[in-house]
């Protein structure tokens, strides 16, 4: 099993693409170009980031993996607060990769707890074709999906009930199981969408108009689901709080029939416990 350092060494290069800033309800607010570096240094014991965008710079150095930032062999991570707190604004980046291209997307959310903006980032090493998919549509989805996911615990101590019958590794801080994801429209349009992971399985509704997938069963806690450019979806609650467990997740249509799912959850103490990479094929 590779370290979280060598994972996070998969993403060196330069990488061309643009920030794209969206509200809530999906209305496009600006589209920035940008170039970021990960050159590694000192034998790839540091890694330095310099992003440009807006005619500035910004320059970080690595030289471990720590805090709210977790990373699959692959090279996809995720980064953000490892605690909802009261009276503060919350949010959490999302990051997929697949061969020379990226998706990442940035949920932010004010001091209230409310969604108030996203932002799609889409990147290519440089020097490579660039081949984006259209904006997502919810035909793009129907269907039934049938994946593996990899769940990585930010602590042992974190694991949940739905993954005790996940395989695992000894000494190993993951967990993988099979999935299942059944999308399909019932006759008066709206959506119906049962998930199975592990030994659990969940049902729930949801009303669409473009370009939200809106569930709505539970008042308490309302979640959306924006389809975006480049085939990728966001998936966010409208408001988070302390005493409800909620994730994060960023959705990837890469090819017709295969999809990448990333989410970041959080338990009803607010504390960041798991990050879950799913991929899956459409049968």
């Amino acid at each position: 099993m590779k370290s979280q350092w060598e994972c996070f060494l998969q993403n060196l290069g330069v990488w061309e693409g643009s920030f794209t800033n969206f509200s809530p309800q999906g209305t496009l607010l600006n589209d920035t170009p940008s170039r970021l570096s990960l050159e590694g240094l000192n034998n790839n014991q540091t890694v330095r980031l310099t992003l440009r965008r807006s005619g500035q710079d910004v320059i970080r150095e690595f030289t471990s993996v720590e805090g709210g930032l977790l990373f699959f062999e692959n090279g996809s991570f995720s980064e953000g607060l490892i605690q909802l707190r009261p009276f503060s604004e919350f949010g959490g980046q999302l990051a997929l990769v697949h061969e020379n291209r990226r998706l990442r997307l940035v949920q932010l959310f004010d001091k209230t707890g409310q969604l108030k903006e996203l932002i799609l980032i889409r990147e290519h090493l440089a020097g490579t074709p660039v081949a984006e998919r259209p904006t997502l549509q919810i035909n793009d989805l129907l269907g039934e999906w049938l994946g593996q996911a990899v769940t990585i615990y930010r602590d042992l101590r974190s694991r949940s009930v739905f993954v005790r019958a996940a395989s695992r590794r000894e000494g190993d801080s993951s967990d993988t199981y099979s999935t299942t994801l059944k999308l399909q429209l019932d006759d008066t349009g709206r959506l119906i969408q049962s998930t199975s992971f592990s030994d659990r399985q969940i049902t729930s509704t949801a009303t669409i108009k473009d370009p939200i997938i809106f569930f709505d069963q539970d008042p308490e806690k309302q979640v959306q689901v924006l389809l975006l450019p480049d085939g990728a979806s966001a998936t966010s609650p409208l408001k988070v709080q302390l005493g409800q467990p909620l994730f994060l997740e960023v959705g990837w249509l890469i090819q017709p029939n295969l999809r990448q799912r990333m989410i970041r959850s959080y338990n009803e103490k607010g504390e960041w416990v798991s990050l879950t990479l799913v991929t899956e094929e459409r049968v």
